[in-house]
C-alpha cells in the first residue's frame, strides 16, 4: 500500500530485505539497485533498534547486539558511500546520546557513535548529517503503555513531538546542511531543574532558556537566587 502511494506520487520503489550491519548483503542490494540503472543520491539510516536497560546491568552480548543495527549498520553505510557522490547521507540519531539517560546505556553510546560519524564524514568533505530526535508521538496512539512513558518524560521535562512537527524539522535540518542538531521538544523549565539537580551542566547552562529557569528556581535553603 506504502509502495503504491510512493509510486503515485512519481517515485520509484524498491523494498528489499536487508541487515545494514551486513557488509557484504549491504554492498550485493547497492551494487543490484545501480546495475539497474537507479542513482543513489540520498541515504537515510533510520534503524531504531534498542533496550531499556541501563549500562551496569547490560552484558557484553546485549550491548555489541544494540550496536549491531545502529552503530554497525552506519559504519557499513559509511564504508559504501566514502565518495562525494550523495546530496544527503542522513543519520537518525537520538536525544540519548547528546545528554544521557540512565536507562539507554548501549543505545545511548550507540547513537553517539552516529553523531561522532557525521562529524568525521564532514571532516572529509562528505556529506553528513545526524538527526538528535527527541520523542515522537506514535500516530493513532499506542495504548497505555504509550500514555505511561509520556507521563513519566513529561514529568522530566522531555514532550511527544507530533510527526507533522518532526518532519518539518527535518526538512530545515536538510535545507541548513545541518551537520548534528537536536530536534525535540523540550520543557526547558522542568527539564533544566531536574537534570541540574545533582551538579551543574556546562552542556545546557548557556541556553537562555535553562539560564532563565535556573534563575527562578529557589535555592534549598528557601532564599532566592540573586
Amino acid at each position: 500500500e506504502l509502495s503504491e502511494e510512493l509510486a503515485a506520487l512519481g517515485a520509484r520503489v524498491t523494498v528489499a530485505a536487508c541487515d545494514v550491519a551486513d557488509l557484504e548483503a549491504l554492498r550485493a542490494l547497492k551494487d543490484g539497485l545501480e546495475g539497474d540503472g537507479h542513482r543513489i543520491g540520498t541515504v537515510f539510516h533510520a534503524a531504531g533498534a534498542g533496550s531499556l536497560v541501563p549500562l551496569p546491568d547490560t552484558d557484553l552480548a546485549e550491548f555489541a547486539e544494540t550496536l549491531h543495527a545502529k552503530a554497525g549498520g552506519a559504519r557499513n553505510l559509511d564504508l559504501l558511500f566514502d565518495r562525494d557522490t550523495l546530496d544527503a547521507f542522513v543519520l537518525f540519531s537520538s536525544i540519548s546520546g547528546v545528554w544521557g539517560s540512565a536507562v539507554h546505556g548501549a543505545y545511548a553510546a550507540a547513537n553517539a557513535y552516529l553523531d561522532g560519524l557525521a562529524e568525521d564524514r564532514r571532516s572529509r568533505g562528505l556529506a553528513a548529517t545526524s538527526v538528535v530526535w527527541g520523542i515522537w508521538n506514535p500516530e493513532g496512539g499506542a495504548g497505555m503503555a504509550a500514555a505511561l512513558v509520556e507521563e513519566t518524560l513529561r514529568g522530566h521535562g522531555v514532550l511527544f513531538m507530533p510527526p507533522a512537527t518532526a518532519i518539518t524539522g527535518l526538512q530545515q535540518v536538510l535545507d541548513h546542511d545541518e551537520t548534528v542538531v537536536v530536534v525535540a521538544d523540550i520543557d526547558w523549565d522542568r527539564f533544566a531543574t531536574v537534570f541540574t539537580s545533582a551538579r551543574p551542566s556546562p552542556l545546557i547552562a548557556e541556553l537562555p532558556e535553562v539560564r532563565a529557569a535556573l534563575a527562578a528556581e529557589p535555592e534549598p535553603d528557601g532564599s532566592a537566587r540573586t
